[in-house]
């Protein structure tokens, strides 16, 4: 069924999240295994959960966006550090659950304004009819209440809407459940709307990993010089991105010195990252399908 014409979800068919406090933290869960959203009431837009700091990697090739796409609120911790922190960026949030817009006022989510808005609606029917070149990142964070990704939010129409939305030198930054054999399906369906690099960026706790993709020349062009680009962000960034920029460097570095590569078009989702076109896997993909790659434990926690 094609995204436009597909009819909304239904309120009632949409959990409630339950929304307490802990400590000096509010918490968004909708079951007990895992943790939607944490906000610190010492600091309610500081990035509390691990995730959510790979998430802003974007900073490093997209130091200055104009324009920002996010599907999911939660807790809203990403809308509230971008909003306070990237005050030159127009942000628009989506979020499908009427029950989690309702919690945005303890979550302390600012008031929609000139830069900043928060829509209910279904994040891949919105991408759907957004115009091609309207935003410079897009940061797709949407989880179901069983913490996996919807199949709107995954599939190969969304990742093309993904890729028309950007602008020629955009940045999607996907955040997974780091589990197989759905982590590498999906990154390979990532892989076959966007080309190379797409980069894998680990998360210490948590049972994410966090997907990095745009344009090759964009990527190669920024690939040598990203610790100089840490040192021109702002203080609070340089702390954000302190530890995801080692990591980021080196899943990078294949592209340095590399040629520009062009992406082959493929007809069709074949569903897993081994089955795509007959061509050089990138070292990223080739090291995340590899069996001799160890994958390291994940403690449990939260999505958003």
């Amino acid at each position: 069924m094609n995204q436009a014409n597909k009819p909304p979800v239904s309120d009632t068919a949409l959990p409630s999240p339950v929304v307490e406090q802990d400590g000096d933290s509010v918490i968004m869960s909708f079951d007990e295994a895992s943790i939607q959203s944490r906000m610190r009431l010492d600091d309610p837009t500081a990035l509390d959960l691990d995730y959510s700091r790979v998430m802003m990697a974007f900073l490093l090739l997209q130091p200055q966006p104009e324009s920002i796409l996010m599907i999911g609120l939660g807790g809203g911790s990403l809308a509230k550090y971008c909003h306070r922190h990237l005050p030159q960026a127009r942000i628009t949030v989506v979020e499908i659950n009427p029950e989690v817009m309702a919690a945005r006022e303890t979550f302390q989510v600012p008031a929609d304004g000139d830069l900043f808005s928060v829509v209910q609606g279904d994040g891949a029917v919105f991408l759907a009819t957004t115009p091609r070149d309207s935003y410079d990142v897009i940061l797709v964070d949407g989880f179901g209440p069983d913490g996996e990704q919807p199949e709107d939010l995954c599939s190969l129409a969304f990742y093309k809407a993904c890729r028309a939305a950007l602008r020629p030198s955009g940045v999607l930054m996907v955040n997974l459940q780091d589990k197989e054999p759905q982590c590498s399906r999906l990154i390979g369906r990532i892989w076959q709307m966007f080309g190379e690099p797409v980069v894998p960026l680990e998360v210490a706790c948590g049972g994410n990993l966090v997907v990095l993709a745009g344009d090759d020349a964009a990527f190669k062009a920024c690939a040598g010089s990203l610790r100089r680009r840490w040192r021109e962000l702002d203080t609070v960034h340089q702390g954000t991105l302190d530890d995801v920029l080692s990591g980021l460097e080196e899943e990078l570095k294949p592209w340095w010195t590399a040629p520009v590569r062009e992406k082959k078009p493929v007809a069709g989702d074949v569903g897993a990252v081994a089955a795509k076109p007959k061509v050089a896997l990138a070292p990223v993909e080739a090291k995340r399908v590899s069996k001799k790659t160890p994958v390291k434990p994940k403690r449990s926690g939260g999505k958003r």
